[in-house]
C-alpha cells in the first residue's frame, strides 16, 4: 500500500510541475503578448486560476502524506504515548468527518455546475470543483490507512504528534539532530 500512496504522490507532484509550468507560460505570454504586441492570450486569467486551485488541493494531498501539515503540539506534546495515541486517534477521526463534508459539498458544486460553461474557455466549471472531490478521496484514502497503522499500533511512540509546530522550528530541530549526530562520531 505504501508503494501505491508514494507512486500516486510522485505522480501528482509532476502534475503540479506541468500545471506551474502552464501557469507560468500562459501568464508572461499574456504579459509579454500585451505591453508588446497590445493582444493577450484571452484564456490565460481563467486557466490559471484553475490550475491554481488545483495545484493547492494536490499539494495539500502531498503535504498530508508527509505529515507536512502545519499544527500545535502544545498540548499533545506533554502527553504520554497513550494521550498522544488517542489524541492522534480523535484528530484523524474528526479530519475524515470534515473529508467527508468537503467531499459531500464539492460533489454537490460539481452536480450544480455540470452544464454551466466557464465565461471565457466554455468549459464546465465543474472542473473547477472536482479539484474538491478529488483531494477528498484520495485524502480519506491516506487518513484511513494512517488511522489503521496509528489504531494497530504500527506508528512507532515517537511519531505519535504528526504536525509540525512551524518549517523554520523544524530545520532547526534538524540542525541539532545533525550536530548531535556529527558531535557522537567525533
Amino acid at each position: 500500500m505504501n508503494r501505491v500512496i508514494n507512486g500516486y504522490c510522485r505522480l501528482l507532484e509532476w502534475a503540479m510541475v506541468a500545471m506551474l509550468a502552464l501557469m507560468v507560460l500562459l501568464v508572461f505570454g499574456n504579459v509579454v503578448l500585451r505591453y508588446a504586441f497590445s493582444s493577450g492570450i484571452t484564456v490565460s486569467e481563467e486557466v490559471s486560476r484553475w490550475l491554481f486551485v488545483w495545484m493547492c488541493f494536490l499539494g495539500a494531498i502531498v503535504a498530508l502524506k508527509e505529515h507536512g501539515h502545519l499544527g500545535t503540539d502544545m498540548l499533545v506534546g506533554r502527553l504520554g504515548p497513550t494521550g498522544k495515541r488517542a489524541c492522534l486517534v480523535l484528530a484523524q477521526l474528526a479530519m475524515l468527518g470534515i473529508n467527508g463534508l468537503l467531499l459531500q459539498g464539492s460533489w454537490a458544486q460539481m452536480v450544480i455546475n455540470r452544464e454551466v460553461e466557464a465565461p471565457v474557455t466554455g468549459a464546465s466549471v465543474a472542473i473547477f470543483y472536482a479539484s474538491g472531490v478529488v483531494f477528498a478521496v484520495s485524502a480519506t484514502l491516506i487518513l484511513l490507512r494512517e488511522l489503521w497503522r496509528t489504531v494497530s499500533g504500527q506508528v512507532r511512540d515517537e511519531d505519535l504528534v504528526m504536525v509540525q509546530e512551524s518549517e523554520d522550528l523544524a530545520q532547526v530541530e534538524d540542525l541539532h539532530l545533525d550536530r548531535s549526530v556529527t558531535f557522537k562520531k567525533h
